[in-house]
């Protein structure tokens, strides 16, 4: 009973700890904007299985791309092993899943194997950030803060694996030395056993209670780690993807107030549907934080920081600022920055900053070429281009602040209906003296 109410009450205190967090990103979520309706529900859950669960990004890399999807396959398999930990921690039962008969052995015999896979991946993946110089692990977006964060995460990580091997070992000793039935299967520990240079019941006993705490408080600690970690999308990536945009990648989204002006002019008789003369005036695009979409937001706290989408962003390729990547961190860092003060405050509050040239420049913004290389690398479905686009839009419809190419084109379209600086009924004079068969 000791060991229940201990347990009890390290769950309580991480289910309270995850739900204040869980809270506080809600609230943020409810500062955002409407982004597009969510239907195709059939659809979406295909998107769902196929990039997700089935990991079809993450595996066009070689080598590294399927030992990711080995540590999520593996993550998937091994929580309905720690499912069953925290029943039987809550009832003080002991393998309460058995009863699946079949099902169970197999759960547990693919969890003792992942177990082993996993360590053996987060080792090469310590091993590859610690003494290999990958490229696009780099950048000015990534601060010291975020080698570190990967750093702790890929331990916490390994010892959970090291610590339900363990715990899997001393079982399996236990009931060997006491030739009773062992529920479930495993064939990796059965190959360690002996690695208890003991036969005393009650040290192995202790050993099995020592891994156990150790893997369960450290999921704990995992759990409540998470949200503040870029290992967040261990979380995110699955809803992430869920709620991606099904439309072509070359399509954006129109605004919706534009769309609406422009329906009011054709039509004057909507005008008794257009909201109230009182309402508060809608900023165009994106200039800080609340401008965001809700989509926007999920995206940057999906992120998982690989620089997938940096490593072949052809702006950031030949050497302009532009990194998708910082796009979306800086995204995620604006609103944990300015969400606090939103929250307690309202949406008049103001901290004499924004997203826009207090995280990322305009050179940034103007060096995309919406080529949607980054979108369709991104392993989660994040689109980076519709945040680069919106906030394009503020400059241009708020500010009119826009390079002077730009504006000379602008000022084409609106003398002349075209980009170019001719004049409609000069179009074709380049035609002038060319003989043209007309039939």
């Amino acid at each position: 009973m000791v060991k229940q109410y201990i347990f009890v009450f390290f769950l309580l205190v991480t289910l309270g700890i995850f739900a204040y967090t869980t809270n506080r990103i809600v609230r943020f979520f409810l500062l955002t904007k409407p982004a597009f309706p969510v239907r195709d529900f059939a659809k979406r859950f295909k998107v769902m299985f196929t990039v997700a669960f089935g990991q079809t990004r993450i595996l066009r890399k070689p080598l590294m791309g399927p030992l990711h999807a080995l540590v999520f396959w593996g993550f998937c398999v091994i929580l309905l092993g720690s499912t069953e930990m925290i029943i039987d921690g809550i009832f003080g039962t002991d393998h309460v899943l058995q009863v699946l008969g079949g099902f169970y052995d197999f759960m547990i015999a693919s969890g003792d194997i992942f177990a082993l896979v996993i360590g053996i991946a987060i080792i090469i993946f310590l091993g590859r950030r610690l003494f290999l110089h990958v490229k696009r692990f780099e950048g000015i977006e990534m601060k010291t803060i975020s080698h570190i964060d990967a750093k702790i995460a890929l331990l916490l990580i390994l010892f959970l694996m090291i610590s339900l091997q363990g715990m899997n070992i001393a079982y399996c000793e236990i009931k060997t030395l006491n030739s009773e039935n062992i529920a479930g299967v495993y064939p990796v520990s059965q190959l360690f056993l002996g690695l208890f240079t003991t036969t005393m019941e009650s040290t192995l006993r202790f050993w099995y209670e020592f891994f156990w705490w150790s893997h369960i408080l450290t999921i704990f600690v995992f759990a409540i780690y998470l949200p503040y970690s870029k290992h967040f999308h261990v979380f995110m990536s699955v809803p992430n993807v869920f709620f991606s945009r099904l439309e072509p990648l070359g399509k954006l989204p129109n605004m919706d107030n534009v769309t609406r002006e422009v329906r009011l002019m054709m039509n004057p008789s909507m005008a008794f549907t257009s909201p109230a003369p009182d309402a508060p005036v809608e900023r165009f695009g994106v200039k800080d934080a609340e401008d965001i979409s809700w989509k926007n937001y999920l995206d940057s706290l999906a992120c998982t920081e690989c620089g997938r989408c940096t490593s072949v962003c052809p702006a950031n390729i030949t050497g302009k600022r532009l990194s998708p990547r910082k796009i979306i961190m800086d995204a995620r860092a604006r609103m944990k920055e300015k969400g606090p003060g939103l929250v307690k405050y309202g949406k008049t509050y103001d901290d004499h900053k924004s997203l826009i040239r207090d995280y990322i420049t305009e050179e940034e913004l103007w060096a995309c070429t919406t080529c949607n290389a980054c979108a369709r690398e991104c392993p989660i479905s994040i689109n980076h281009i519709t945040l680069i686009i919106d906030m394009r839009r503020y400059l241009v419809m708020e500010e009119g602040a826009v390079p002077g190419k730009l504006k000379k084109t602008f000022s084409n379209i609106e003398n002349n209906g075209a980009p170019w600086q001719y004049s409609p009924e000069d179009r074709l004079l380049w035609a002038k003296d060319l003989e043209i068969r007309t039939n």
